[in-house]
């Protein structure tokens, strides 16, 4: 019920070790990958791989593509995790796949409905790949395609803009749990609950012990709760998710990362702004108090994300009104 009503009220060659995904730094600065515009390429285990975007924000410059993005090497094939805002977007993404492998792009699979995350599909689509989503996350790209276009045209260059063609999977997967075989190797798309957008998902790789944690989570920048995001669910679903386990986990944003960083740049701060925004409700204590010194008392180590003075205010107000309504 929550989630119907807020959809209608907004209508490289090396194996990467955790010592260092410290030292990643900002997404598309180089280090150990190979460099496609605004993307690098990391190798996160065998033939499974991350594209790594900034963590600024969208720009012409970087095609929309502020966010991470992978690919699965199978013995039939390629599938790509995420295609881009724009079938501009989506060539890069390409562009890294085949300088990695000349095998085929024949899955794409979408973790999330904001914009970057499926609206290159009709590039991959017009090669032949087949768009693979749950249910749950195709109706949620249906209800925010009109908004991702008319704001990526303020964005994007006007002709990489207007080649932006809404492609879905044409048969989702229902539930929230698919076990996808794909040649030789086997994914697991799971969605634990609403996150960033309704119908977010992950997708788990159970033999690598591989995360590709969509827009659950964000590392080295601070996450950003938006009117129809669900911050109580995004919290559940974020725990959720670590505990399946993973060693790597290719995060939203951000560089790669171990279950320890993912759990103090996203699960605590969920876990911190969930508490104390509950406990301010729960004492009547008036909005504007509550997020003047939640920002002030907010520890240093979320202060420290970027996007933190950007962003954190607007997160306590989004989730006073969220936990406020559950009362």
């Amino acid at each position: 019920m929550r989630r119907g009503w807020r959809l209608c009220v907004i209508l490289a060659a090396l194996v990467v070790h955790p010592p260092a995904f410290a030292n990643d730094g900002d997404a598309g600065s180089g280090g150990d990958g190979t460099e496609f515009g605004p993307l690098s390429l990391r190798q996160v285990s065998d033939r499974t791989y991350a594209l790594i975007g900034p963590t600024g924000g969208r720009s012409a410059e970087n095609h929309a593509l502020n966010a991470n993005f992978g690919f699965v090497v199978t013995g039939e094939g390629v599938a790509v995790i995420d295609s881009g805002a724009s079938p501009a977007g989506a060539r890069l993404i390409h562009r890294a796949i085949q300088h990695t492998t000349d095998q085929p792009v024949r899955w794409v699979i979408n973790t999330g409905a904001q914009d970057h995350r499926w609206l290159g599909n009709s590039y991959f689509k017009a090669r032949g790949a087949r768009i693979v989503a749950l249910q749950a996350t195709v109706d949620s790209q249906t209800a925010f395609a009109k908004q991702h276009l008319e704001r990526l045209k303020t964005t994007l260059d006007s002709q990489e803009a207007a080649a932006i063609v809404p492609v879905h999977a044409e048969q989702p997967r229902t539930g929230d749990r698919a076990r996808l075989a794909l040649g030789d190797r086997t994914l697991e798309l799971r969605r634990f609950g609403d996150a960033h957008f309704p119908g977010d998902a992950v997708v788990w790789l159970p033999q690598a012990q591989v995360l590709f944690a969509g827009d659950h989570i964000y590392v080295d920048r601070l996450l950003g709760i938006h009117p129809f995001s669900d911050v109580q669910a995004w919290r559940q679903a974020v725990h959720a998710a670590l505990d399946l386990g993973p060693e790597v986990i290719v995060p939203g944003h951000g560089s790669l990362a171990d279950p320890e960083k993912a759990r103090a740049h996203t699960a605590d701060y969920l876990d911190w702004l969930t508490t104390e925004v509950a406990q301010a409700v729960e004492n009547w204590e008036p909005l504007e108090e509550a997020t003047a010194r939640l920002e002030t008392q907010a520890p240093a180590k979320f202060k420290a994300l970027r996007h933190f003075d950007t962003w954190h205010r607007t997160n306590v107000n989004r989730a006073y009104t969220q936990i406020e309504a559950d009362f």
